[in-house]
């Protein structure tokens, strides 16, 4: 049985999203992908956690794509993962329910990569800034794979990144829908580089 994978986007102004939108559209055409965007399903923030929890118990890959705000995650995303990771159902004693699921973060970053460097305007590196994420998705039990990101987001279309980037998105979605892909050999790869470079010939 093929692997399900479930994309929650966060965009507050979809609209003007020129790299994340994209993403999205073409990750909706994708079989075995469940996508949802999390501004236009709740645009009061009032998050239906059942349905939440239930797409979660639904699906074998977690997504979230959004841009990198303030080095977090646009509003919803926090909200949403404040609700629906509930004490007994992501975490504690008796909660189980995302032991053994794996968890990416898809993102874009608007300051070139020389910018999240120890010695870069600003001082952490784009995994640093993620570790809240990644402790989360250790916490919960899941496996947190190397995030696919984008630098530099402000030029990527002028730049022509833009296909390119979505095309490989859609190469590691169609890899993760594998029911026999190996996601704890991922984990050994850098996808920052293999975005940066555009690199496609190294899967797992």
């Amino acid at each position: 049985m093929s692997n399900r994978v479930l994309i929650l986007y966060a965009h507050p102004s979809t609209h003007r999203s020129e790299i994340n939108r994209p993403l999205f559209e073409a990750s909706c055409q994708v079989n075995h992908v469940t996508a949802v965007d999390l501004y236009a399903e709740y645009p009061s923030f009032r998050i239906d956690i059942d349905l939440e929890q239930q797409r979660l118990r639904d699906h074998d890959v977690i997504c979230f794509m959004f841009p990198l705000y303030w080095y977090s995650t646009p509003a919803i995303l926090k909200e949403w993962q404040d609700l629906v990771l509930e004490y007994g159902f992501a975490y504690g004693a008796d909660g189980r329910e995302l032991t053994g699921k794996k968890f990416i973060c898809v993102l874009s970053a608007g300051g070139a990569e020389s910018a999240y460097q120890a010695s870069g305007l600003n001082r952490f590196t784009l995994p640093e800034l993620l570790q809240p994420l990644e402790q989360t998705a250790n916490l919960t039990g899941m496996t947190y794979l190397p995030p696919y990101a984008l630098f530099g987001a402000r030029t990527a279309k002028e730049d022509g990144k833009l296909s390119d980037h979505v095309l490989e998105w859609l190469l590691w979605l169609g890899e993760f829908s594998k029911p026999d892909f190996n996601f704890d050999a991922l984990r050994q790869y850098d996808l920052l580089k293999l975005a940066r470079d555009h690199v496609m010939e190294v899967t797992p």
